[in-house]
């Protein structure tokens, strides 16, 4: 990111105070933001493969991911960087490519065809969602098992659909609160910045930097964190979909539990 902005500052003739002699190219700005959401997703989704086969060892090979530093954890993090890799790039590129181009109709939006624009911003949006949630499953199964993206996407949601599972899947609400968590510890770690800002300096331009950097590191840490739950928790329903017999030989006391639970919370799909 802060390689892009610098090279947009120097080649747009940027002055100090944000003044440009000369807009950017839209081929150029364009390339910027790709590079910079591909990375992004590329990371996320690391992350979320090597929690996925981390998780998916733990279910049927529990001894093989037994502390932190099992080789469960090892393992998993080679495949995402090496076997896994390629699937990861594809996926996060399909995203990445939606939500540059949603990025540049936003900034569109200020021009004379602001409405098409506004559309435009919408119809991206939709989409963007849609590959997020194609993508949050698809790598669940690429953690585990190694299969290509497309492979694994449709293999992952035919399992639902032959479970009957896409009530259940669609009716999780971890997300929201996973994000409502973020938000509730940035806030926290915003206001304290504030305050020893403002206990420090007490100039009111400083109080509301200190605020917003502690919100925005707060928020950042919180989510990189968080995502690893949510990553656990969505791997955990794809094993317990496919293969709920390891499940109750591996781990009996935790199988009964999560199988009492979820009979209670959707009897009418639920059926173990």
């Amino acid at each position: 990111a802060l390689s892009a902005a610098s090279t947009i500052f120097v080649d747009a003739g940027c002055s100090a105070e944000g003044e440009c002699d000369e807009s950017l190219s839209a081929f150029l700005l364009f390339c910027f933001f790709l590079s910079f959401y591909w990375t992004s997703q590329i990371i996320a989704n690391v992350v979320h493969v090597t929690t996925a086969g981390t998780v998916g060892t733990w279910w049927f090979h529990p001894i093989e991911a037994s502390s932190c530093c099992s080789p469960a954890v090892r393992d998993s993090y080679s495949r995402s960087l090496t076997s896994s890799f390629g699937s990861i790039c594809f996926g996060s590129l399909l995203v990445a490519i939606v939500q540059t181009l949603k990025e540049m109709a936003h900034h569109a939006t200020d021009g004379e065809d602001s409405v098409l624009a506004c559309v435009a911003v919408c119809i991206l949006g939709c989409i963007e969602s849609l590959l997020e949630y194609f993508n949050k499953w698809a790598f669940v199964y690429v953690g585990i098992y190694g299969f290509s993206f497309m492979e694994a996407g449709k293999n992952v949601m035919t399992l639902f659909r032959t479970r009957g599972w896409t009530t259940i899947i669609t009716d999780t609400m971890l997300d929201t609160v996973l994000f409502m968590l973020s938000l509730g510890v940035a806030l926290l770690i915003g206001t304290l910045s504030a305050v020893i800002g403002a206990a420090m300096v007490g100039d009111s331009n400083t109080v509301a930097a200190a605020f917003i950097l502690g919100l925005l590191l707060g928020y950042g840490i919180c989510a990189t964190l968080f995502s690893i739950v949510s990553s656990a928790v969505n791997t955990v329903i794809v094993c317990y979909a496919e293969s709920p017999n390891e499940f109750q030989m591996n781990h009996p006391e935790l199988s009964e539990n999560m199988r009492t639970s979820w009979r209670e919370a959707w009897p009418q799909d639920f059926n173990y």
